[in-house]
């Protein structure tokens, strides 16, 4: 539904004017103009625009909040210590809420993919790919997927130092993923190719290895209460 509305909005307000009440200055308000450029840029940097704000790589922030109520909840209901008074090895319990966390993530990845073609398609977008072809855009959505990786270590490990804190690892896993949201738009660019994806993949491994280990250190040093 998120890209869906995001098209087709920012189709009808296309063009429209709005004037700064201090200094009079004019803004013209600037749309879409194809679908491909809510899936991702083709420049080496992040864009401050709406166009460079509102794509599909917001998503790792929704992603962040359902890991952290997915975890709080656990030691909120007093689940997580119930399960490691029978079952102590906490790793399985990290690479459970990893994998779990990375599936649905993806899911959310490609739900967005699709509904963007269905908005794009709705908004009377243009489907050309200008600097792409169809196998960049499979790379960059590749690449996207993998690094999801990346950010879920992270929002566990946040999410196991609040534990029942939601509030607290919700802040926690968006400050931590600010530092790398920047490198999405550079690794991920719509123009990917195999080094993208292979990169991303590598780095997802490396960076859910490391951060698994430490929350998992972090559960063994720390009370789970």
């Amino acid at each position: 539904v998120t890209p869906i509305l995001i098209l087709v909005m920012t189709t009808m307000m296309e063009g429209t004017v709005s004037v700064d009440p201090q200094t009079g200055a004019e803004t013209v308000m600037e749309g879409f103009k194809n679908v491909w450029q809510i899936i991702g840029g083709t420049g080496s940097s992040m864009s401050m625009d709406l166009t460079g704000m509102c794509n599909i790589n917001m998503m790792y922030f929704l992603i962040a909040v359902f890991v952290c109520v997915f975890i709080a909840d656990d030691f909120r209901s007093g689940y997580s210590k119930n399960l490691f008074t029978v079952r102590a090895k906490k790793t399985d319990y990290v690479v459970s809420k990893v994998v779990t966390c990375f599936v649905v993530g993806a899911l959310m990845l490609i739900t967005f993919f699709i509904g963007a073609m269905i908005g794009g398609k709705v908004a009377g977008l243009s489907f050309t790919i200008e600097s792409a072809t169809a196998y960049n855009v499979v790379m960059s959505m590749l690449a996207k997927i993998f690094l999801v990786m990346i950010f879920v270590a992270i929002f566990v490990l946040a999410a196991v130092i609040a534990k029942q804190r939601l509030w607290l690892s919700i802040i926690f896993s968006l400050g931590i993923g600010m530092l790398f949201f920047t490198m999405v738009p550079i690794v991920t660019p719509l123009n990917a190719g195999i080094l993208n994806a292979g990169l991303s993949l590598i780095g997802g491994i490396l960076f859910s290895l490391l951060f698994g280990y430490l929350s998992t250190l972090i559960l063994n040093k720390r009370d789970l209460i």
